[in-house]
């Protein structure tokens, strides 16, 4: 992201009452990518670095406690699990679904390990850490009940907060491994209960 933008998204973010501190360096980056297992995708990176958001909703990756960290972090697998317990969630190309609840978590749990990080950005809205290129979709995730929420950061910003979206924004969704599958079995079921 260009610093000129990044100036724009800050003064616009700020009028919509988000409260920014300095942004991370390239140590904090280093920490946090090293605690956490994954890398920033540039243009994340580049927003994070630029002016670090603080206001309620935003993950203060400099004072928020490991803990809470984690917990946003295994957010989506949580979520998953809940749905394979308490509804009927479960994909096809895992096979059939283990009658021990314990080995079903255990399957989901390997496909998310295995699968691209979702970092959390604003409340339960996540960009996935691959491909490690700017435009990455964000994702609003909720339990299974997942979807796009922006075409990539810039565009995410702008329809979350209503602010205005540069040109360069962009216009189709890039594929992510494995959520996508996730997306579009949910989506899938939804088509099916409306069919009912």
């Amino acid at each position: 992201m260009a610093e000129n933008y990044l100036k724009i998204l800050k003064g616009q973010l700020e009028e919509k009452g988000i409260s920014f501190v300095a942004g991370l360096n390239d140590a904090e980056i280093n920490k946090i990518e090293s605690r956490y297992g994954f890398n920033f995708p540039p243009d994340l990176k580049a927003f994070l670095q630029y002016a670090l958001p603080v206001s309620k909703g935003f993950l203060n990756w400099r004072e928020t406690s490991e803990e809470e960290i984690r917990y946003w972090l295994e957010w989506p697998l949580e979520g998953m699990c809940f749905d394979i317990e308490h509804a009927t969630f479960w994909l096809k190309a895992w096979g059939p679904k283990p009658p021990d609840l314990e080995e079903a978590f255990a399957v989901a749990r390997q496909a998310v390990a295995e699968a691209p990080i979702l970092i959390p950005i604003y409340r339960h809205r996540y960009l996935p850490t691959e491909p490690n290129q700017p435009g990455n979709p964000v994702l609003s995730v909720h339990q299974t009940d997942i979807i796009h929420y922006g075409n990539d950061l810039a565009s995410y910003l702008s329809r979350e907060f209503k602010i205005s979206c540069p040109d360069w924004a962009a216009k189709t969704l890039r594929p992510i491994r494995f959520w996508d599958d996730v997306l579009e079995s949910w989506a899938d079921e939804f088509q099916e209960e409306i069919s009912l």
